[in-house]
């Protein structure tokens, strides 16, 4: 079985460069790949095309990235809690192109599976139909919408063994099952690393065909987007 562990963050980023395109897994601050993101902000990479659902918050997430200005676009679904991401896209800093939360997350999966394009009927009659081809399937309208092409994808997970079958948690699995596969390069950080055959068959979300890099993160932060409380009574 092939052993795709790789010693540190440093090692899983090799090869990354100047205007790549990049897939990073997440929904808000939940199950982002906290430390492949800290890894890119240090080696200063610039001009890159960032897949992602949103851009995490100012100060954390991808948020760290805008803030050295190293990202030129964002692919995503919206702007949410990221004043830094809103100012660039309104000053035309930053190419952003806004999707279909469903639409982004098929266009990933589409990647994944080897799928050039799709039909969708989501964004029709909208600005995000514009110069785009459109087709009627029983009587309703659809878009054609392309599978990305991305350098590296960048996920995080739970738990995963050596030859890089992973198991997601809750929330976290959100886009990042969708992007295992759908680049030339899947980079895997996970919470517990396991040696191959100890994680069981059935509870594996995600088979290490689709991983060619994995290791195991640390110091992970786990920070809440917006925390809302209830106030004692």
């Amino acid at each position: 079985m092939i052993n795709k562990k790789v010693a540190s963050v440093e090692e899983a980023l090799n090869g990354v460069a100047d205007n790549m395109t990049f897939m990073l897994g997440g929904f808000g601050l939940s199950g982002i790949p906290e430390n492949a993101i800290a890894e890119l902000v240090k080696t200063k990479v610039k001009g890159l095309t960032c897949i992602s659902n949103n851009a995490g918050v100012d100060d954390f997430g991808l948020g760290l990235l805008l803030q050295g200005k190293q990202i030129k676009k964002m692919v995503s679904s919206y702007v949410g809690e990221n004043d830094e991401f809103e100012r660039q896209m309104l000053s035309g800093e930053l190419e952003v192109e806004l999707i279909p939360q469903g639409t982004l997350a098929e266009r990933c999966r589409a990647a994944q599976a080897g799928f050039p394009a799709f039909y969708t009927p989501a964004g029709y009659g909208t600005e995000v139909a514009e110069g785009k081809e459109t087709r009627e399937f029983d009587g309703k309208m659809h878009v054609l919408e392309y599978a990305p092409k991305a350098d590296f994808a960048f996920v995080k997970a739970w738990k995963g063994d050596e030859a890089g079958n992973l198991i997601f948690k809750g929330t976290a699995r959100n886009f990042n099952a969708n992007m295992c596969g759908a680049a030339k390069i899947t980079v895997a950080e996970v919470e517990e690393l396991v040696p191959a055959g100890e994680l069981d068959p059935n509870q594996i979300h995600i088979p290490g065909i689709f991983v060619q890099r994995i290791f195991q993160g640390e110091a992970y932060e786990k920070r809440i987007e917006q925390r809302t409380v209830r106030q004692r009574s």
